[in-house]
């Protein structure tokens, strides 16, 4: 089937010379579509941001959050006017704010594929503009990735929290009324923490303690933590289910599970568990 340009969604009168492309992509630290599911003001910052060059020398800026999955396929972030220009690099030295009344209820909701050319992130509208296509638009703003079940989570800190923050009905429901055994694993050197939740405690509030706390109370994650530092660290260390049950099951059986997986993944010889 024929691919829908983007120029078929444009308002009338759009003139891509006023406009300057911003392909948001990973910085290291955090994933752009994270912030534009969960924080409009974040994004708002990632839009007034000036690197070395005074890359938005344009009247608007066309913001698009790369997908964590699929580096070719971008969400709609929305059109920005750019009101002031500072001179001052790497800082936060245009002002801008969004227009609603331009593509407004596109945001969050149209994805657009495009195969991004070279490394420049803030590129011209008309060179890029014949090559962008429709993927799709969604019936409702994306709010992050979806539950994807029990046995197929491994997301980072970093997800977790944006899973948190917005108390996510698909994640909480299915994780608050169950029991179960997690491994936090560091990407980066391979070490595990072995956890459980029981007693009256579901999987989803003792996660929701990670995502408040990075921590979770435990001596070996703290001592990480400050190790790493909080972004190097939110990225790094990533979650999943072991095991998990039903609120019913005995805490006993949970615990002695725990036990077991410890010493599987040599979790408190060569990872961060110290009991």
């Amino acid at each position: 089937m024929e691919p829908i340009p983007l120029t078929s969604l444009l308002p009338d009168g759009f003139d891509p010379t006023q406009y300057k492309v911003h392909f948001a992509v990973w910085n290291q630290i955090k994933h752009p579509i994270d912030v534009l599911a969960t924080s409009p003001e974040e994004w708002q910052g990632w839009n007034s941001w000036r690197s070395v060059n005074n890359d938005f020398n344009r009247e608007f800026i066309f913001s698009v959050a790369q997908d964590k999955h699929d580096p070719t396929l971008w969400l709609f972030g929305g059109i920005w006017e750019v009101l002031e220009r500072r001179p001052e690099p790497q800082a936060h030295s245009y002002t801008v704010r969004i227009r609603e009344d331009l593509m407004g209820p596109f945001i969050r909701r149209l994805w657009l594929r495009h195969q991004r050319s070279g490394r420049n992130i803030r590129q011209r509208m008309e060179s890029v503009l014949p090559t962008v296509t429709v993927s799709s638009i969604l019936e409702e703003p994306f709010a992050g990735d979806p539950f994807p079940g029990h046995d197929r989570i491994n997301h980072s800190l970093a997800d977790l929290q944006a899973v948190v923050s917005q108390a996510r009905t698909d994640w909480r429901v299915p994780l608050e009324s169950m029991k179960g055994v997690y491994v936090i694993h560091d990407s980066e050197t391979g070490q595990r923490y072995v956890g459980s939740a029981y007693g009256d405690t579901g999987i989803w509030q003792r996660w929701a303690t990670y995502a408040a706390t990075l921590h979770g109370g435990n001596v070996g994650l703290k001592t990480l933590l400050e190790a790493k530092g909080d972004e190097s660290y939110r990225t790094d260390m990533r979650f999943a289910l072991l095991e998990y049950w039903s609120m019913r099951t005995d805490d006993a059986h949970v615990l002695q599970r725990e036990s077991y997986w410890k010493d599987v993944l040599h979790a408190r010889s060569l990872g961060h568990n110290k009991n």
